[in-house]
């Protein structure tokens, strides 16, 4: 029988199991940004056609992304990369231009990128609350606003049924971004709670909200299909970039699965616009040699950076140049961890997710540009009608300055082809008045020239019947007839 220590010895014996970790002051990370702060140089005197940007700081896993993001929040152009982050610093150079193809000589945007860029090192800085881009959309530096963040089966009239339903639970929407791809759809919205404004706070309501949407979106899930997820967010210091977040979103959705990649012959063939990928081993210096090929577009470069880093590689140097229509971009990339991509299925997924990356943005369909006075509502009224009218959302950009709602809205008829132009002006007609430009979308996600409606304009497309549109569209009519389903 043993004998049970005294008291005294049993908590000796506990306290040689506690061990002390030592204190690091959380500003350390920051101690040699403060010594050698990030310094940014706008150049317009060393090139005739475009504006240089000059940057150099202490390297940080991410901040090329950070600096990048800035830039393209801003709508500008970035014609050519070169980028060096060796030993601990890094210096990167961008040629940029606006939209319109001009320098940047406005001095309150030239002062928001210095600001913004030295500020991506720790979330603070005295650069202005907001400013205005070439083509007069409001940047401001973050979102207040609760989000609601889903992931499911792209299928027509999915936008439609989300924002009916937070109409119905007294939510007013600030801001909606989705994308689509490989029949895997991603969109994020800004709420705020009721007209009065501000985000949801109290945490009953926010499990309402959820289980709501949650309920909609499962309601059309078949047999087989991947889980779709909704979640509620609330505002927070930190919060992920709303385009970083939606390829997350579908990074975790396991939309690159089904992506595919051209053959390696067919990168130098004439003529050919597809995505070129090919990853190689740089033996000398350690690295992976990144190559990739594919039609310029606008934020092309920022798409890209984010599969590279959320996938956890550093990017040491690298080369990004357009020319025409094509751009090339070459990276040399370790994995943070120090692993190699030895292994053949990890070097195909890293291909597969590049290309996804540079697909998810493709814009599909006709583009109709929205400018209308915001109510709560308006976006359920206007997708509704789409709805109805049997055109499905393959891609949306709304948001909400002052007192309008702007932004673009891509379309597609039920089974994601062109959509019939007559159908388009009925919806239109219907909407009453807030679609303020049609144009031909271009398969790249580029920016075509605007063609503003007028009473007689049409929608230079060819006509495309299609019986199944039309049952659809009747079907859907029909179906609009009944009052909102309560959940």
């Amino acid at each position: 029988m043993s004998i049970p220590r005294p008291f005294s010895e049993q908590k000796t014996a506990m306290a040689i199991n506690v061990i002390y970790e030592p204190y690091i002051d959380p500003e350390y990370e920051f101690l040699i940004e403060r010594i050698y702060p990030p310094r940014v140089c706008i150049d317009n005197d060393t090139c005739e056609d475009c504006t240089l940007i000059k940057v150099d700081s202490a390297n940080k896993h991410g901040i090329l992304l950070e600096m990048v993001q800035v830039l393209t929040d801003l709508d500008l152009v970035i014609s050519k990369s070169y980028i060096s982050s060796d030993g601990g610093w890094f210096m990167d150079v961008f040629h940029v231009t606006d939209q319109l193809g001009n320098k940047l000589t406005d001095e309150s945007l030239i002062h928001y990128i210095q600001e913004a860029i030295c500020s991506t090192r720790k979330g603070k800085g005295n650069f202005p609350s907001e400013v205005n881009t070439s083509l007069g959309r409001e940047v401001r530096p973050g979102q207040k606003d609760t989000a609601l963040e889903m992931t499911g089966t792209d299928r027509p009239g999915l936008i439609s049924e989300i924002s009916a339903v937070l109409v119905e639970l007294g939510c007013n929407v600030t801001a909606t971004v989705a994308w689509t791809h490989n029949a895997r759809a991603a969109c994020i919205v800004y709420v705020e709670n009721g007209p009065g404004g501000g985000p949801i706070k109290d945490p009953i309501r926010l499990a309402q909200v959820q289980d709501q949407l949650q309920n909609v979106v499962k309601a059309h899930h078949g047999k087989g299909e991947k889980r779709s997820s909704v979640r509620l967010t609330t505002p927070g210091v930190g919060r992920t970039h709303t385009e970083r977040r939606l390829h997350q979103l579908m990074y975790a959705d396991g939309d690159y699965e089904r992506c595919r990649g051209c053959d390696g012959g067919g990168a130098h063939k004439k003529g050919c616009d597809r995505t070129h990928v090919n990853i190689e081993r740089c033996e000398e210096k350690g690295y992976w040699v990144v190559n990739v090929r594919s039609r310029d577009r606008p934020k092309l470069l920022f798409d890209t950076l984010c599969a590279l880093t959320d996938l956890g590689y550093v990017v040491f140097h690298a080369v990004v140049a357009s020319k025409g229509t094509m751009a090339d971009q070459e990276y040399f990339i370790r994995h943070k961890s120090g692993c190699c991509l030895n292994a053949e299925s990890e070097r195909h997924k890293l291909t597969l997710c590049l290309i996804a990356a540079i697909e998810r943005r493709i814009s599909l369909g006709l583009r109709l540009d929205l400018c209308s006075r915001n109510r709560m509502g308006l976006l359920s009224d206007i997708t509704r009608v789409f709805r109805e009218n049997g055109l499905s959302i393959s891609r949306i950009e709304v948001a909400t300055q002052s007192d309008r709602a702007v932004g673009s809205i891509y379309v597609t008829d039920a089974w994601g082809h062109d959509v019939n132009p007559d159908t388009v002006e009925l919806a239109i007609k219907e909407i009453g008045g807030s679609i303020i430009a049609i144009h031909k979308s271009s398969s790249w996600g580029t920016s075509p020239s605007i063609s503003p409606r007028t009473d007689d304009s049409r929608v230079e497309e060819v006509p495309r019947f299609s019986l199944g549109s039309l049952l659809w569209s009747q079907l859907e009519r029909f179906s609009s007839s009944f009052g909102p389903i309560r959940l």
